[in-house]
């Protein structure tokens, strides 16, 4: 029997050791941590967004610019696919309004419970405590409980995520054990953005921001924020932080469902006594955070206010630090890997998941690609174990 070895459990490592094992291999499954898929756990306690119902062609354009390599592993795994999988642990999923995709108990935990459980059935041997060290000429090297090991399989899957939320095991510390031209930089995405507030908005800390659109270069996006006491967070932030991160200024329209040519108009209505701040909640129903962001940003351009509700300009202050963003762009270069996501000077290891450089916009769009990519490396590692133990038995 041909001998895998996956480090990292996350849903890119459990994906991959499903399909070496499925394909015949003894699959160790190695995670540094005391418990697996900590990062997926956390997500799911807002709600496990799987994927999104959404034609393919469209949801592999939600990504954005990605390598041409990328496009046919999510073609192999996409939405359905995903669906199928959940259903197949037991779970039942609905599709939410925007098209989210979630089991139907919104938790992580017992879809990863009967995941592990028909990963058990296929005989991985899941290993925790055992963090990787790097190579020793051909090996593996984990420090685990029980002292150093050393492993040589047949084919191995990398899958040990990025650089973010280091408390979960995504610490990015993989790097020192590649060659550094494989590896693009890491940096934060669908993160918050720092901004230094004057004393007024302190007691809208905490308050969300809704019936805005966000406009950073050419994306323009309706979703809500958070107004912080660090700044500006949550979904609609994530949606344009990629653009804003690139250099795009950001501004929000109050008004979105409002041309200018209305704004102006309802601004002009007679005021009479009231202030002007009774006058932009009557005429435009601006109140509350709204209106205090207005006060915050629009004030150098009173005069002329229509244009600022219009866009108003947030100066941000640089992103919230990486180990806070949701999940990171950069990681192993495709360049470096063969189409089967080998590394090309490393025959026999294969890498999956957030360590690949690549990059996914909230809703389901993180979890699918890790899904996809750690099952088309495990399936591509476990071709290449069949194929090396043909060679070495004479085609057998």
């Amino acid at each position: 029997m041909t001998r895998g070895v996956v480090i990292g459990a996350g849903p890119a490592g459990l994906a991959a050791a499903e399909a070496m094992a499925k394909a015949g291999m003894q699959v160790t499954l190695a995670e540094a941590m005391p418990s697996v898929a900590r990062k997926f756990l956390m997500a799911g306690k807002s709600g496990l967004n799987l994927t999104k119902s959404e034609p393919v062609d469209q949801f592999i354009a939600a990504y954005g610019e990605i390598d041409p390599a990328m496009i046919p592993i999510l073609r192999s795994f996409g939405p359905e696919q995903v669906i199928e999988f959940a259903e197949g642990l037991g779970q039942e999923v609905f599709v939410g309004s925007t098209g989210r995709v979630f089991p139907k108990v919104m938790k992580a935990s017992p879809l990863l419970r009967a995941w592990l459980r028909r990963l058990a059935d296929l005989g991985v041997d899941l290993r925790t405590r055992w963090r990787w060290t790097g190579f020793d000429g051909a090996a593996l090297q984990f420090d685990t409980p029980e002292g150093p090991v050393h492993l040589t399989p047949d084919a191995a899957v990398l899958a040990l995520g990025g650089a973010s939320w280091a408390r979960l095991g995504s610490r990015g510390d993989w790097v020192a054990y590649l060659p550094k031209e494989t590896v693009a930089p890491f940096a934060p995405a669908n993160m918050g953005f720092q901004v230094n507030w004057s004393a007024h908005m302190e007691p809208f800390f905490g308050a969300p921001v809704k019936g805005c659109a966000l406009v950073a270069g050419d994306r323009i996006e309706r979703g809500e924020f958070v107004v912080s006491a660090q700044g500006i967070e949550g979904g609609g932030i994530y949606s344009v932080s990629r653009a804003i991160r690139e250099g795009a200024a950001l501004h929000l329209d109050l008004c979105p469902d409002l041309t200018l040519a209305d704004v102006r108009t309802r601004l002009a209505r007679p005021r009479g006594k009231a202030s002007q701040s009774n006058h932009l909640r009557k005429v435009l129903g601006l109140q509350g955070v709204k209106l205090a962001l207005l006060n915050e940003f629009g004030r150098p351009f009173a005069d002329d206010l229509a244009p600022v509700i219009k866009a108003l300009p947030l100066r941000i202050d640089g992103p919230r630090p990486m180990d806070e963003a949701i999940s990171t762009a950069g990681g192993v270069r495709f360049s470096a890997l063969t189409e089967g996501l080998m590394l090309k000077d490393r025959p026999g290891v294969f890498c999956a998941g957030e360590m690949l450089d690549w990059e996914a916009p909230t809703g389901g769009y993180l979890i699918t690609g890790c899904l996809a990519t750690g099952r088309w490396a495990g399936r591509a590692a476990a071709a290449h174990a069949g194929a090396s133990l043909a060679d070495a038995s004479g085609g057998a």
